[in-house]
């Protein structure tokens, strides 16, 4: 391994398909340019250290042994080097100081995170970096092992799948199947942070352990429908097709108690329809980010401005760069 290696990767936001993947459908993501950005410097000695400016001011001491990581202490705030060291599957040699930074997607303001796929862009990060590879499909599965052993198992990948590729994408879990494609003309959005963190992972296993109602099949035959909408390229119809897919979200929120639309995206989602717009939240529920589309830039500016007081518009656009190696200044915010 060199004595140094930097890899850093993008967040994503899930635009259509969320919980439907799990079932099959296809989802549609966007990389955005905030990157989560791992530096492995080699040091001497056995005892590897782990920081995370940002994050928590403990540093995470631990030792390479034949059984896996040995930890000395900050296990509890780095299982993520556990969880990528394992599915890494091979000898790290020498001790190592690992740098994690995601401070792009804490708040300045408030210090929370904003809910953008943080740490799904660290474990590729530090995947790539370990690997020494920026090559996505190289990754892929070594990723999504590494993320999935993180998040205790739930998970559909396509955070993972964004994060390596960039861009805007349509994600499949079968073979986590991943189809670049181009963001339509004339289609614009703000990104809105509602200022309340969710949990993912609490979501997917409440959903894991409740009872499947109907609208789950339709949610997924939606997002079928979503996904051709954004294959075609064309801003209008997509917009026309977004109002029947987040009516279906709702009702889906509602029969498996999910509160996607929670934390203000119920008002924001109403509010936007009835000046032409679309809004629909892009988190799992309770709270994260939402998007607001639409193709009128004077109509878009004037309700996002509206927002200003209790909401915070995101800095954050797609990206198309994934995943990279030793390129430091990738997207600095």
């Amino acid at each position: 391994m060199r004595s140094e290696v930097l890899a850093s990767a993008p967040g994503k936001v899930v635009l259509s398909g969320e919980y439907a993947v799990l079932d099959g459908a296809p989802a549609i993501a966007m990389a955005v340019n905030r990157r989560a950005r791992v530096t492995l410097t080699s040091i001497a000695g056995d005892i590897s250290e782990v920081k995370a400016p940002g994050y928590t001011d403990d540093v995470g001491r631990f030792q390479n042994t034949d059984g896996g990581i040995l930890w000395r202490n900050g296990q509890e705030y780095f299982r993520i080097v556990d969880s990528v060291w394992r599915a890494a599957d091979v000898v790290q040699n020498g001790a190592k100081t690992l740098n994690l930074d995601t401070s792009e997607f804490i708040d300045a303001c408030c210090r929370r995170k904003i809910g953008i796929g943080s740490s799904a862009a660290l474990t590729v990060a530090l995947c790539a970096a370990v690997r020494q590879t920026e090559d996505a499909a190289a990754t892929m599965e070594m990723a999504q092992r590494a993320h999935a052993d993180l998040q205790g198992g739930v998970g559909s990948g396509v955070d993972v799948a964004c994060s390596l590729s960039g861009g805007l994408i349509e994600y499949r879990m079968a073979g986590s199947a991943v189809a670049r494609l181009d963001w339509p003309d004339r289609l614009l959005y703000r990104l809105i942070w509602t200022g309340v963190t969710a949990s993912t992972k609490d979501r997917l296993q409440k959903l894991d352990a409740g009872i499947s109602r109907p609208s789950r099949v339709r949610l997924a035959g939606a997002s079928e429908d979503m996904a051709m909408a954004w294959t075609s390229g064309d801003a209008r119809s997509l917009l026309d097709e977004y109002k029947g897919y987040c009516e279906h979200l709702y009702q889906f929120s509602i029969d498996h108690h999910l509160g996607i639309f929670d934390a203000g995206h119920n008002e924001l989602w109403r509010a936007a329809s009835a000046e032409n717009l679309v809004y629909k939240p892009c988190g799992a529920g309770g709270g994260d980010i939402g998007i607001l589309l639409g193709t009128d830039e004077a109509v878009l500016a004037a309700f996002a401005g509206k927002l200003a007081a209790n909401y915070t518009i995101l800095d954050c656009k797609l990206s198309s760069v994934g995943v990279t190696m030793n390129a430091p200044e990738v997207e600095r915010l």
